[in-house]
């Protein structure tokens, strides 16, 4: 099996299979997110104690890659400072060409620095999937700015 075809079920299993899809009653911070062009959506509420995300919920509809990056976002920023959250966002930001810097990504170990959240790296041969994949980090970037 190609990387690029593992890649693609990752996306697959993440949107047939969301991970902590739902809400958060008592949320520290929320966003909702929409990508008119397409018809996206997302919300985003997030739990945080002492500067730690300690709980991720998302929601939404639309295509796969949106709701697959919405669901490994969430995975992967539980347990983390808001400061290693940041760091992540610039790193996946980064990956899909949105911002310039390194990724940190590691081309002889694939899933070696950001896990599942590889699998977003094809997505910038689609320049206009790339808002699809950075709609959830847009989000999640304002629901954390009403937190300052």
């Amino acid at each position: 099996m190609s990387l690029e075809e593992l890649y693609r079920q990752v996306i697959l299993d993440h949107y047939r299979n969301p991970r902590r899809s739902g809400s958060i009653e008592q949320a520290d911070a929320h966003a909702e997110g929409h990508n008119p062009l397409c018809g996206d959506e997302v919300t985003i509420e997030v739990m945080i104690d002492d500067g730690v995300i300690v709980d991720a919920a998302v929601r939404g509809r639309g295509c796969s890659i949106s709701q697959a990056s919405a669901s490994m976002m969430a995975d992967a920023i539980v347990d983390k400072s808001l400061e290693s959250v940041a760091t992540l966002t610039r790193q996946v930001k980064s990956m899909l060409d949105i911002e310039d810097g390194n990724p940190g990504l590691d081309p002889e170990r694939p899933g070696s620095v950001l896990g599942d959240l590889e699998a977003l790296a094809g997505v910038k041969q689609f320049p206009v999937r790339i808002k699809c994949a950075d709609l959830p980090w847009t989000t999640l970037e304002e629901a954390l700015a009403t937190t300052d």
